[in-house]
C-alpha cells in the first residue's frame, strides 16, 4: 500500500547518506522533498503540512546540523513523527465492567461493515470473547442474510428482526444478549452514499440505546484523503472512539491512513489486510512507520510465522536438518506454511534492509511457486525421500 511513499522517501534519504555535515538549507530542501512525497500519497494538506514542521522544528533543535550521521538522525526524527501521525501507540479495544460491552460499527454505505463486523467477531472469539451479531441494517438488500451467512462461518449468534425499527431491534440485541450471557456485542448499522441528517439522526437514536463502548468507523483505504473528511463528519456528530482501515492489502497510496487520526483524534485499532475473515490485523503505528522506512518488520513477521508454525513443529524440522533428513516432503509442508502467510514478496519486504536491497521491479511470482507444489506433487513418496 505504501511502496509509492516507501519509495520516494527512500530516495530522499538516500541521497544524505555518506554527505558531512548539513546547514539548515540542505534540512529546508529535504523537507520540501517530504512535504511532496506525502502529498502525492494523497495525505491531506493540513497533516502534510503540520507533519513537515515538527519533522523540521525537532531536526533543526536535535544537532542534525552539527551530526556526523545526518541521514540517519533525520531519518529516525520522520519514524518518530510518522509513529505521531498514526496515533502514537497501539490502541486496544475497550470493554465495559458489566458486560455485554456493545460495539457499533459505522460508516458509509460499501465500506465494508458488515464483512468487517464478522472479521471483528471471529478474532474477539480467538481472544476468547464471544459475540452476539446484530442486523441492525434493515435497508440495505441481502445486508441480513450476508450477516447471517458470516455468523454460520464463524459459529456465532446473529440477533434480527427483519425490516423491523433499527433502534428497537439494537436495544433487544442488548437485553437478548445478557439473557444467553454473551460478553459482547456488535451492531452492524446501515450506511449511506454520503453523510445525511437521516442516518446521523438515526445513529444518535441507537448510540442513546444501547450506549456503545466502542464506536468504531469503518473506512475504505481506496478513498484516500476522503476517507479521513468522512470520518471527521462521524466523529463530530458520534464521537468515534477508533477506526478500521479496510483494502490496505491495495495498491492505494496510503492517504487515509496518514490523515485520519489527525483529522480525528481517533486512532485506527485494525486493518483488514484481504478477503478472508482471519485478515484483520491490530494496527501497530510504529511498525508501519518502520516499513514505510524500509526499517522492515520483524515483530509481525514473528507474529505471522508463530499462527501458522508452532514451536514444536520448528525443532522437529530443526532434528531432520541436523541429522540430514529433510526431504521434499518437509519442503512441500513448508512451502505450503509460507503462503499462508502471505506473498513472498509481502514477507520479505518485513525483513530489514531487504527491501532497500532489492531491484525496485523485484517479484516472486506466486504462480512459480505453484509450479515447484505441483512438480513435487507429481513425485512418488520414494523419488520426494530420494530426491
Amino acid at each position: 500500500m505504501f511502496d509509492q511513499l516507501s519509495d520516494r522517501l527512500g530516495a530522499i534519504f538516500s541521497r544524505l547518506t555518506g554527505r558531512g555535515r548539513l546547514g539548515e538549507d540542505d534540512v529546508n530542501d529535504v523537507m520540501r522533498e517530504v512535504r511532496i512525497a506525502l502529498l502525492e500519497a494523497d495525505v491531506s494538506l493540513s497533516a502534510a503540512k503540520a507533519f513537515v514542521a515538527r519533522v523540521k522544528e525537532t531536526a533543526l533543535g536535535a544537532d542534525v546540523l552539527a551530526s556526523l550521521t545526518p541521514a540517519q538522525t533525520i531519518v529516525k526524527i520522520v519514524h518518530a513523527e510518522l509513529v505521531d501521525l498514526f496515533g502514537g501507540a497501539q490502541a486496544r479495544l475497550q470493554f465495559s465492567d458489566a458486560p455485554p460491552s456493545v460495539i457499533m460499527m459505522v460508516g458509509l454505505q460499501g465500506s465494508g461493515k458488515t464483512t468487517q463486523t464478522g472479521k471483528l467477531a471471529l478474532r474477539l472469539k480467538e481472544g476468547g470473547r464471544r459475540s452476539l451479531l446484530v442486523a441492525a441494517d434493515v435497508y440495505r438488500p441481502a445486508a441480513i442474510a450476508q450477516l447471517q451467512t458470516l455468523g454460520k462461518q464463524i459459529d456465532l449468534p446473529v440477533f434480527e428482526a427483519g425490516q423491523g425499527d433499527p433502534v428497537k431491534i439494537a436495544r433487544d440485541a442488548v437485553a437478548e444478549a445478557k439473557r444467553l450471557g454473551i460478553s459482547t456485542v456488535i451492531v452492524d448499522t446501515a450506511g449511506r452514499l454520503q453523510i445525511d441528517d437521516g442516518l446521523m439522526d438515526e445513529l444518535d437514536r441507537i448510540k442513546a440505546a444501547v450506549d456503545p463502548k466502542e464506536i468504531l468507523f469503518v473506512a475504505d483505504a481506496m478513498t484516500g484523503q476522503e476517507a479521513a473528511n468522512v470520518a471527521k463528519g462521524f466523529h463530530d456528530r458520534l464521537g468515534i472512539t477508533g477506526v478500521i482501515l479496510t483494502k490496505m492489502d491495495g495498491d492505494t497510496r496510503g492517504g487515509a491512513a496518514l490523515s485520519i487520526f489527525s483529522a480525528t483524534g481517533a486512532p485506527i485499532k485494525f486493518v483488514g489486510v484481504g478477503e478472508k475473515l482471519s485478515a484483520l490485523e491490530p494496527f501497530y503505528p510504529d511498525r508501519l512507520a518502520s516499513r514505510i522506512l524500509g526499517m522492515g518488520d520483524v515483530l509481525t513477521l514473528i507474529e505471522r510465522t508463530q499462527s501458522v508454525f508452532s514451536e514444536e513443529q520448528a525443532k522437529n524440522l530443526e532434528s531432520r536438518l541436523l541429522k540430514q533428513q529433510f526431504t521434499l516432503d518437509d519442503f512441500l509442508e513448508q512451502l505450503r506454511q509460507v503462503k499462508k502467510m502471505g506473498s513472498m514478496g509481502e514477507l520479505m519486504k518485513m525483513i530489514p534492509g531487504l527491501s532497500r536491497a532489492l531491484p525496485k521491479d523485484f517479484d516472486i511470482p506466486e504462480k512459480e511457486v505453484g509450479k515447484v507444489e505441483a512438480i513435487i506433487c507429481s513425485m512418488t513418496h520414494r523419488e520426494r525421500a530420494n530426491p
